[in-house]
């Protein structure tokens, strides 16, 4: 585990969209979601591991893209998954709204 993240240079979404649908790949496939992330290298958005269908992670598997971005209500919190480190990034400005959890959490 890192101490500090060495993929900032990824981070090119530096403003969130004001609203988001729910997990794309959910909403696609009509699965379940508990709660939002978003890539902010390509501002996909997907479900965190607590939901059944982990796209979040699987995004960061598949695309290379390293952070992850909680846009749940009240988190301000990120996830670099190849140095697995959490931090804050000030620079990310922002707070989508959301759709309600179909998981009910």
């Amino acid at each position: 585990m890192a101490s500090e993240c060495t993929h900032l240079d990824h981070v090119l979404m530096t403003e969130l969209p004001e609203e988001v649908d729910g997990c794309a790949e959910c909403l696609a496939g009509g699965t379940r979601w508990l709660h939002l992330r978003i890539c902010l290298e390509c501002g996909q958005v997907g479900c965190c591991d607590s939901s059944p269908m982990r796209h979040a992670s699987a995004h960061a598997a598949t695309s290379g893209h390293p952070i992850m971005r909680s846009i749940q209500l009240g988190e301000d919190w990120a996830w670099c998954f190849p140095d697995e480190l959490a931090m804050r990034l000030p620079a990310v400005h922002g707070h989508p709204r959301i759709p309600p959890s179909p998981l009910g959490a």
